[in-house]
């Protein structure tokens, strides 16, 4: 038994299939004008649930730039600051050997007593040195100016900075300690060697024109020297991990860029070529409608 088509049948489906034809048109031209084949999530399904998970490890990747990048910034700003005080350290040695050779008239252990006194100073400033407003040496407390004196503080070979260390997270599961403290740099207050203690011993000696105290800091200043220079080689292994790091994050950023174009983006001679394409035959069958039909809906679409 035969099925009847009906006038009615025909122009409905005569209608779907010109707003199927519509619909291919707009999905081309939307990629066609945003540049990317995935405008909404029914169009690939499966290719947004990888498109969102690769821009989550984008995103990831981001922060973790950003993290290197202000890890990189603290560590090269402590290399610095440390190179400065490793040059006074050398300065100290120097003038503390000119004093210890019991030679030098007190006229000259008072020049170089007062120029300790200044370089002391001058080490005092690098123990407060800041970066974007923190304290490198002062530990988890980088708000607190570590090296000041107070009532209970009237020496600064006794100040004791926080031993905390800052930290970031330069990728997943792995954070890095940057910040030194003044007590590992410096010394602490039961320290030999530390240099605040160093120098207050040298100046009274000098004053009094005590050269064998004088001759007797020399290893005390080499073994801050010393240690000073391993914080220092320290934070230079640390920098140069950072930037391992830091380009293995860019590889990845490209990789995952890569793998998101790939999914997201549309090739546009492609898109266009399509769009033509749908073009033309929704034209044609607007215009067969027409001639077919003879209705005047179709002719008015047409």
């Amino acid at each position: 038994m035969g099925i009847r088509i009906t006038s009615t049948m025909m122009s409905n489906q005569t209608l779907r299939n010109l707003n199927n034809n519509m619909n291919t048109m707009n999905d081309l031209n939307n990629q066609s004008s945003t540049g990317k084949k995935i405008n909404k999530a029914s169009d690939d399904p499966v290719g947004t649930t990888y498109s969102l998970r690769y821009r989550a490890e984008l995103n990831s990747n981001k922060q973790y730039q950003t993290n290197t990048d202000n890890a990189e910034s603290w560590l090269n700003y402590s290399d610095t600051v440390m190179g400065q005080a490793g040059d006074i350290m050398t300065r100290i040695k120097e003038l503390t050997t000119q004093a210890s050779t019991g030679t030098t008239e007190s006229g000259g252990l008072t020049a170089i007593s007062d120029e300790l006194k200044e370089l002391k100073k001058q080490l005092v400033d690098i123990g407060n040195s800041q970066l974007t407003g923190k304290y490198i040496f002062n530990g988890q407390q980088s708000e607190t100016k570590p090296y000041q004196l107070s009532d209970s503080v009237t020496s600064y070979s006794n100040v004791a900075t926080d031993t905390g260390s800052i930290t970031y997270g330069i990728s997943e599961q792995v954070s890095l300690g940057v910040s030194t403290s003044g007590n590992d740099f410096f010394g602490s207050s039961t320290d030999t060697d530390n240099v605040f203690s160093v120098i207050d011993r040298l100046t009274t000696a000098m004053d009094s024109g005590d050269s064998s105290t004088v001759s007797s800091e020399l290893d005390n200043i080499q073994s801050r020297a010393t240690k000073m220079s391993a914080a220092r080689s320290e934070v230079g292994a640390k920098t140069n991990r950072v930037e391992l790091v830091k380009s293995r994050l860019e590889d990845r950023e490209l990789n995952v860029t890569t793998l998101q174009s790939d999914v997201e983006d549309a090739d546009i001679s492609e898109v266009l070529i399509k769009t033509t394409t749908a073009q033309t035959i929704y034209q044609a069958a607007l215009q067969t409608s027409a001639s077919v039909m003879k209705m005047s809906l179709v002719n008015f679409l047409s």
